[in-house]
Parts: structure tokens; sequence; C-alpha cells
């Protein structure tokens, strides 16, 4: 959920309207937890579950293995997924194109805690192309402080250089065509 109000909050300081929201299931501690964010140039009147999405960020790797995860994808769209196995490995395990990075082990490494949050959004928004790294800093300035904020400043420049720049740029204007 926090990952989803950071992406709305940067596409936000660009001048884009966005929704970010919720979806629980069992209310349980650990239970999975879906969240959605639309982000537009036009005033969003859609207030309604995504059921297609043009891009999936997966932050726990095992979710791969739950029946529904991938559903309702865009065809072409694109999955980013929190794990250090090989893109090319889930891929393949998939039957879908996907990135994975593993982001929960380069926060542990900047920030002393495995929260891949930051780094999945610094690479999302570097593979679409969509917000520049500079509204995503304004939404990470608006949340925390001191040295938190700083830690994780330079996890969104150690992140967005880990993934290839704007290799989802086609799926990104495919959206606004």
């Amino acid at each position: 959920m926090v990952a989803a109000y950071l992406l709305a909050s940067a596409a936000f300081e660009v001048g884009r309207y966005c929704q970010a929201f919720p979806n629980f299931g069992a209310e349980r501690r650990g239970a999975p937890v879906m969240a959605f964010v639309r982000i537009d140039a036009k005033p969003i009147l859609r207030r309604s579950q995504v059921r297609t999405p043009a891009f999936l960020i997966i932050q726990d790797p095992g979710l791969l293995n739950v029946a529904g995860v991938l559903d309702g994808l865009r065809e072409g769209g694109g999955i980013l997924v929190n794990s250090p196995r090989s893109s090319e490995e889930l891929s393949g395990e998939t039957g879908k194109a996907v990135v994975s990075f593993a982001a929960a082990q380069m926060a542990l490494q900047m920030t002393g805690k495995p929260l891949a949050n930051v780094a999945l959004l610094s690479a999302f928004a570097s593979l679409t192309g969509l917000l520049p790294r500079e509204a995503l800093i304004k939404a990470l300035s608006a949340r925390f402080k001191g040295d938190v904020l700083e830690k994780n400043l330079k996890l969104v420049d150690m992140a967005a250089d880990q993934v290839p720049t704007e290799s989802w740029k086609d799926i990104t204007h495919a959206l606004s065509a």
C-alpha cells in the first residue's frame, strides 16, 4: 500500500491525475494485499478495481505461485518482480516477460531493512519512463526525513541503474494511444 501511495504521489508531483487504493482479502497480518494505481494526463472518472493492468509490481516472488496473480495483465504488459532469480528463469516459469530485480536485498544493503518499495518504484520509473526520478524523490521527501530519507534517496539512484532504462516505453506509449 505504501508503494502505491508513493507512486501516486510521484505522479501528482509532475501534474498527472492519479488514484491509489488497496484491495484487501483476508484481514490478517501477512496476508497478501493488492494495491492499484491509476495515472493519467486527464481526470480519472473510473472508481473501480483495475481489471486489466498494464503493469504489475510484485513485491513477494512467492505470489507468482498464487492462482490469479497475473490474470488480466494486458497483452504485452510489464511485470516487475522483487526476486534474486533471473528474469529469464521467471519468464520461463510464468510464460510472460518478467523483469526480475533483487529489490529487497538492495534495500537491506542500503537501508538496513529489506523493504522493497522504494527500489521497486525507482526501477519501475526507470523501466517505463512514466515519471522522472525527481518526482519520486519529491514524494519520498514528503514522507520521510533525516537519515531514512537520505538512505532511500541513495536507494533510488542505485535501483534505477539496475534495470534497462525505458525498456517498457513502448508499453507506456501504447497506453496513451
